[in-house]
């Protein structure tokens, strides 16, 4: 009988000491840094030869944020597509992706050969994209993708940046189209821009766009998805992998509601994780039976309403899942210190519904959701996110 408690005993304290091993190793484990090897947009630049022929070359850092494992990159290669406003008959690319690593030399048939990134450390890439074609100034953007294969702990994993490079920058004179709102006591002014990338600062567009038309005292709003393009803050869906609550919980919103499907509602899950998302929707359930719609949004985090799932703003971005601004009240303040003038993050719809996501402290909110309640910046292709307001002597009084 001693021996087997003995023994009992023995058993048991084995067990508990490789259940708190396995519980260890599994904590490490879902803290892992995995195959952390981003690749920043760049920068670009066109090189026009001759009216039917173009270059358009990008430098790309390729950069290892994990502080203890080395990653490989064995493959690397890009895909681009043109936009434009008509037919693309008679127009062809090709692009191909030249390494620029520090401490190796390029092979002459720019061969991308397996590169180790070492802990903290980055190498560059130039992507070299030949255009050739009749009336080439019918072209928009290109949208080009950067596929490239990483290699570590987590396996091989191919990851891909995708970046949009206009090529039409409309003449800020063109934006003269004042409108009269009188409920407001102000005036607006939609401002065409060129495609928004993630290669735009704010403060840069307002600068370029909007001085020229501002006078002291006026307004400038931009429209939330438009500032969260330019702060990179879209992904495609095929990066996203929806988990158990994403793939139950999605059926159980509105078909146009861009938590509809398990990838819209998966990227919220990643931002505010699981827990939250399902105790907001079991509460946001019970509320609504007793007459509280909304509930949800308001638990769920800020980014609940803000998301747009794919289909949800113009191309090429109707691809992607289109998060809110990062940090909104940080732009619109760096605005007001650059420009001198007031400003404000919002997001308007067609159905009349303002939200202020950020606004310089010294305006008034009953101005700014009278003079946008037309939504005169569209929700189409207009390309025109950004709005002057010059509210009237009574509004400013």
């Amino acid at each position: 009988m001693a021996i087997a408690t003995t023994i009992g005993i023995t058993l048991g304290a084995a067990a508990l000491v490789l259940g708190t091993a396995a519980a260890a190793i599994e904590y490490q484990y879902r803290r892992r840094p995995g195959n952390q090897l981003d690749l920043t947009p760049g920068e670009w630049h066109e090189e026009v030869l001759s009216p039917e022929r173009r270059h358009l070359i990008g430098e790309l850092e390729l950069i290892n944020r994990t502080s203890t494992l080395e990653i490989m990159v064995p493959e690397v290669h890009t895909e681009v597509k043109l936009l434009s406003g008509s037919s693309l008959e008679g127009i062809t690319t090709r692009a191909e992706v030249i390494p620029m690593h520090p401490d190796e030399k390029s092979r002459d048939d720019n061969y991308w050969f397996g590169y180790i990134v070492k802990i903290g450390k980055k190498t560059r890439m130039k992507v070299a994209v030949d255009i050739q074609g009749p009336n080439l100034d019918r072209l928009k953007a290109a949208w080009i993708a950067v596929t490239y294969v990483t290699y570590g702990p987590e396996g091989r994993i191919p990851k891909t940046r995708h970046v949009v490079v206009p090529f039409k920058y409309p003449d800020p004179s063109e934006s003269s189209n004042w409108r009269k709102i009188p409920e407001a006591d102000s005036e607006i002014l939609p401002i065409k821009t060129h495609l928004l990338t993630n290669l735009d600062d704010p403060v840069d567009i307002v600068k370029r766009y909007v001085m020229p038309h501002a006078q002291p005292g006026d307004i400038v709003t931009i429209g939330e998805t438009p500032v969260a393009i330019m702060q990179d803050r879209w992904h495609h869906p095929s990066t996203v992998k929806p988990g158990f609550v994403a793939k139950r919980l999605c059926y159980f919103f509105l078909p146009t509601s861009s938590l509809a499907t398990a990838c819209g509602l998966q990227t919220l899950v990643d931002i505010e994780g699981p827990v939250r998302v399902a105790l907001a929707f079991f509460i946001g359930a019970i509320a609504k039976v007793f007459g509280k719609p909304g509930v949800f949004y308001q638990l769920a985090g800020e980014q609940a309403r803000l998301i747009d799932d794919v289909t949800g703003t113009l191309p090429p971005y109707d691809q992607f899942i289109v998060l809110g601004p990062d940090n909104p009240q940080q732009v619109v303040d760096t605005i007001k210190q650059q420009t001198g003038l007031s400003a404000a993050i919002v997001d308007v719809n067609d159905l009349k519904a303002v939200k202020i996501l950020a606004a310089s402290s010294e305006l008034s909110t009953d101005v700014l959701e009278q003079s946008l309640r037309s939504n005169p910046a569209g929700n189409a292709d207009e390309q025109t996110p950004v709005v002057l307001i010059r509210p009237g002597r009574k509004s400013q009084s």
